[in-house]
C-alpha cells in the first residue's frame, strides 16, 4: 500500500533547491547535510503556522483571550479584576499581567459605585434585578423602568426584573454584568460591561477572585 509523503518530505526537495540558489547546498559555497536541512525546514513550517494563527486572532479581534488560560490552569486561578471609576474601565489580570481591558459604566450621581476591596461572592449567568425592571400584565409591559421599592404595582401586573447577564456579585446588590455602556456613569451602582467583555470576565474568574475598585 502506498503511503502519502509527509509535509516535510514533500516540501524538502523544493526547499533544498531554493537554498541551492543562495549558495547554501553542496552546489554552492556552503554545505548543509540532510538532517540539518530537515531541521531548518521544520522550523520554517512552525514559524509560518504561528504567524497564520496570530493573523486569525487579530482578524477575530481576539488579541487577548483570558479563556485560553483554561488549557493550562483551569482558567480561573491567580486572576484579579481592577475597576477605575475615573477612567470608566475594568482590567483583568492574570499572575499580575494585564490580559484584558473593557469600557464600563458605573453608578451615576446618587448611585455611586463604592470604591474598595472586594471578592466575587456569586456568579449568576442569567441574573435579573430584584429591584429594577418593569411591571408586566398579560405579556405586555404596562410600566417600564420601575423601582419596586418606590413604584406601586398596577392591579394584575407582575414585576419582571431587568436582565443582568454574566453577573459577578461583589457586595450586596453590586456586581459586574453585561449592560448598556454609553461612555459615562449611568447605572444604579453596578458595573456594566459590553456583552462580549462581560462574558469574557465571567468565564475568566471564579468565586473568591479579588476585585478592587479605585476612584
Amino acid at each position: 500500500m502506498r503511503t502519502r509523503p509527509s509535509v516535510l518530505s514533500r516540501g524538502l526537495p523544493h526547499f533544498s533547491s531554493r537554498l541551492s540558489t543562495q549558495g547554501l547546498t553542496p552546489h554552492g559555497v556552503g554545505y548543509l547535510d540532510r538532517t540539518m536541512l530537515s531541521s531548518l525546514f521544520t522550523k520554517v513550517v512552525h514559524l509560518r503556522a504561528g504567524l497564520f494563527i496570530g493573523a486569525l486572532m487579530l482578524l477575530c479581534g481576539c488579541t487577548t483571550i483570558p479563556e485560553l488560560g483554561m488549557v493550562t490552569d483551569s482558567g480561573i486561578t491567580h486572576r484579579s479584576i481592577v475597576v477605575r471609576l475615573n477612567e470608566q474601565k475594568a482590567f483583568l489580570y492574570h499572575y499580575g499581567r494585564l490580559v484584558a481591558v473593557s469600557e464600563v459604566s458605573t453608578g451615576r450621581e446618587g448611585y455611586a459605585t463604592p470604591a474598595g476591596k472586594y471578592r466575587v461572592v456569586q456568579k449568576d449567568i442569567d441574573h435579573r434585578s430584584t429591584v429594577y425592571g418593569a411591571y408586566v400584565k398579560d405579556g405586555r409591559v404596562v410600566k417600564a423602568n420601575v423601582n419596586v421599592t418606590k413604584d406601586k404595582k398596577p392591579p394584575g401586573a407582575v414585576f419582571v426584573g431587568a436582565p443582568m447577564p454574566y453577573f459577578l456579585r461583589i457586595s450586596g446588590a453590586i456586581g459586574l454584568h453585561a449592560g448598556h455602556v454609553p461612555g459615562y456613569p449611568a447605572s444604579h451602582g453596578c458595573i456594566r460591561l459590553p456583552p462580549r467583555e462581560a462574558r469574557r470576565f465571567y468565564y475568566a474568574v471564579q468565586v473568591g477572585t479579588p476585585v478592587t475598585i479605585y476612584r
